[in-house]
């Protein structure tokens, strides 16, 4: 048995260790075929990839053993790059669909494994870019053109290099393009990004306290527009809603699908209530807990008063058969009246003993049979001469001191006192 579970442990492992790869870029795919066996050969296109977000798909001509992990020297124009082997077998084919690539000679060729001389260029060649691209940021500000250069990547080889650049209007770079080929020596490519993408590259922690969304997962950019923190009933302040790049916030996007429907369930905010009070205002809204607030200011806040959007259609109801009720919280009280639900009560070690207390409470009042008690001793009784009560003899407690004398010693004595008398 214990052989058993240690094969299928190593077994596990091995999917993960061979399917997960680095997982440390938003580009990176888990190979859930990883485990077959060889599926490695199953196809000769390989996924490469290179600094920050660029990554391509590249043809194995020459029949190379290539896993995940091995840095590779692929074609380039001109010239060739170094990256890195993210993916590799059956999953290649169906991420190259999913990213629109169906010609065969827009795929390039995989030319060696990467040699100790391709690794010295490349490292070369990286340890340039910082001061390149400070360099570059001061040209752009001489010539007085109105872009941000925020990053550059050189090719493997140093023969190219790949500037990044942010602009909100078109530029005309032609002139930065000679004065930066004169002042690097090599072939440049300018390539426009927008803020979300400079800070995805960058990256950041968030207000939330975890990593930018596009700077660990986010691969494609869907527009915010205001119309999202409308729908969210969010304060249109640029301070709260804006992100690190500036923009608004993606994470508006989330939820607005939820509020939509929420909001559906709500009455329209043009529609004032009527009641024997007078006219109450729509004046903000609890979207996902359905509840309303109106006021008797249409303007100001004044008077507020909170209820469910079930007793606001009914209210609707009622003005629209000439009818108007008393108040706005005449039949909401039972509603306000129910106990809330404590959700960090739930974690609490002791609430099992709570529910033991109360099954044993009520078992007692209805369910249990009563104990049987004890038969009690018949009382004697004494007789006494004229109008006297009979007074019962009692037998003295369990407990009493040794020097009081038993209860019927005494009433035989008040008895011998009253026939001497």
């Amino acid at each position: 048995m214990e052989d058993i579970i240690y094969n299928t442990n190593r077994k596990f492992q091995g999917l993960c260790y061979q399917g997960i790869g680095k997982q440390d870029h938003q580009l990176n795919t888990y190979d859930w075929l990883a485990d077959i066996p060889g599926n490695d050969l199953e196809s000769q296109y390989v996924e490469v990839q290179f600094k920050n977000t660029r990554k391509g798909y590249y043809r194995n001509s020459n029949g190379l053993q290539l896993q995940k992990g091995d840095i590779v020297a692929v074609e380039a124009s001109p010239g060739h790059d170094i990256g890195v082997v993210t993916l590799t077998g059956r999953l290649v084919p169906l991420q190259m669909k999913k990213t629109n690539i169906r010609s065969e000679a827009d795929i390039k060729r995989v030319y060696r494994k990467a040699r100790q001389t391709d690794m010295e260029k490349y490292y070369e060649a990286k340890a340039r870019e910082h001061t390149t691209m400070i360099e570059a940021r001061q040209i752009a500000l001489d010539l007085e053109l109105q872009m941000k250069i925020g990053d550059v990547e050189y090719q493997g080889d140093g023969n190219k290099a790949i500037f990044y650049y942010i602009a909100d209007e078109r530029v005309d770079f032609r002139q930065l393009i000679k004065v930066l080929a004169d002042a690097f020596r090599v072939r440049i490519e300018m390539k426009q990004i927008g803020a979300r993408q400079e800070a995805g590259r960058i990256g950041g922690i968030g207000p939330c306290g975890r990593e930018l969304c596009c700077a660990t997962w986010m691969t494609s950019f869907v527009s915010v527009s205001t119309g999202a923190a409308r729908i969210q009933d969010l304060s249109l302040n640029p301070q709260k809603l804006a992100g690190q790049c500036a923009k608004l916030k993606c994470c508006l996007n989330y939820e607005i699908d939820c509020y939509v429907e929420s909001q559906k369930r709500l009455p329209s905010k043009e529609i004032s209530l009527l009641t024997m009070d007078g006219e109450w205002f729509y004046f903000k809204a609890d979207i996902l807990a359905n509840q309303i607030t109106y006021s008797t200011d249409k303007q100001n806040l004044a008077n507020a008063v909170t209820i469910s959007s079930r007793r606001a259609f009914e209210i609707i109801g009622m003005n629209k058969r000439g009818k108007k009720p008393n108040s706005l919280l005449e039949e909401s009280n039972q509603s306000a009246a129910a106990k809330t639900v404590d959700l960090v009560e739930q974690e609490s070690l002791t609430r099992f003993d709570r529910t033991k207390k109360k099954k044993k409470k009520k078992s007692a009042a209805g369910g249990e049979k009563a104990k049987p008690q004890k038969p009690q001793a018949p009382r004697e009784h004494v007789e006494t001469q004229g109008n006297q009560p009979k007074q019962p003899k009692r037998e003295h407690a369990q407990g009493e001191g040794k020097n009081k004398e038993p209860r019927n010693k005494r009433n035989k004595q008040n008895t011998d006192k009253q026939t001497l008398a």
